[in-house]
């Protein structure tokens, strides 16, 4: 297990303990009040839990090495564990949805709401901490499977926030002798909705993920990190395509290297070109690049000194995002110049 597998393992197995306290918590909540928009919330937790314990066994084997049955690692686990997890959130929004309506029309007796509001503002609290650092250490080890289990608890703190603010104002109107079941049931509903969006978002990630779409602030970083330490003999690069594998990322491009040069040096080029990506990607980043000679009409982006130069150079290529994502080389337009000095006869 490599140093950013473990630190994604270690730290939900920080998230799968803090849900299963939570979830004890929240119920306790719930048996002290009696409110169902307590209740939605303890039912999510539930999915929090479960999910927790499928991403710790995703991101254990997301740690495997790469083998012979599977030669780029099993990174698509993690894929696989967002989509469970974005699936159980969106069936949580249907069922509290389903069980806010049946009290909405059967309500029950509200108590001691003061307690609950206590307890389920101090387990939001301890969510957003969590959920938000889950977010920042999965997004810096591209783990798609602690991103989305810091989501998932991120989505459980707002519900609560607004679950909470909704039973302020119950408590309110308890106070002064007005009847609100019916609000308790209603803010559960609206929530329910909330949460079943949230669901549907994170199994929208998932999907694009397994289907290897571009991430486009991974090829940002990679457009700018790449003019950064471009190398005189870098002449142009395009075919740029990443896949990532859990917190792994294969990098294929093809780069246009003068002519002349040899085998030896264009695999030297490679290692340079490894040693620029990992100074920021860390060794989770590996490269496969396919060298190609320049042409000609590419003599204006090369500042290289060459017998063979047919054009005097203008300026190196500025790679942006589109150019690396190009099928092909970046040639320049020809100008076509129409000589008017022969003049016909008058």
């Amino acid at each position: 297990m490599d140093e950013a597998s473990k630190v994604n393992f270690d730290f939900q197995k920080i998230i799968a303990a803090v849900g299963v306290i939570l979830l004890s918590v929240k119920f306790v909540a719930y048996y002290l009040t009696g409110s169902v928009a307590i209740l939605t919330d303890a039912l999510e937790s539930i999915v929090n839990v479960v999910a927790a314990f499928v991403g710790l066994y995703a991101l254990y084997i997301s740690s495997i090495p790469a083998d012979k049955d599977h030669p780029f690692g099993h990174g698509k686990i993690e894929n696989i564990s967002a989509a469970i997890e974005g699936s159980m959130i969106t069936i949580a929004g249907l069922i509290i949805i389903a069980e806010s309506v049946y009290s909405f029309f059967h309500p029950g007796e509200i108590r001691q709401l003061d307690i609950g509001l206590v307890i389920v503002a101090a387990a939001a609290l301890v969510n957003y901490i969590v959920g938000r650092a889950a977010i920042r250490k999965g997004k810096k080890n591209r783990s798609p499977a602690l991103v989305a289990s810091g989501k998932h608890l991120c989505s459980d703190t707002y519900s609560s926030v607004g679950i909470i603010i909704g039973l302020f104002v119950v408590y309110g109107l308890l106070a002064f002798g007005y009847e609100a079941a019916w609000l308790d049931s209603s803010i559960a509903i609206v929530f329910g909705i909330i949460i079943g969006y949230t669901g549907v978002k994170v199994l929208k990630q998932s999907m694009d993920d397994s289907m290897d779409k571009t991430d486009s602030a991974l090829m940002n970083d990679m457009a700018k990190l790449l003019n950064e330490y471009r190398h005189d003999d870098w002449i142009d690069l395009y075919r740029l395509r990443m896949i990532k594998y859990g917190h792994k990322i294969y990098v294929d491009l093809h780069l246009v290297l003068p002519k002349d040069m040899s085998v030896e040096y264009a695999d030297h080029e490679k290692d340079e070109l490894s040693q620029a990506l990992q100074s920021k990607f860390g060794d989770s980043v590996e490269i496969s690049m396919t060298p190609v000679p320049c042409s000609d009409s590419i003599c204006r982006y090369c500042c290289r000194n060459c017998f063979g130069r047919k054009e005097e150079f203008e300026k190196y290529l500025i790679w942006t995002p589109d150019m690396l994502c190009s099928q092909e080389m970046h040639v320049p337009s020809k100008v076509i110049v129409i000589d008017d000095s022969i003049k016909p006869s008058s």
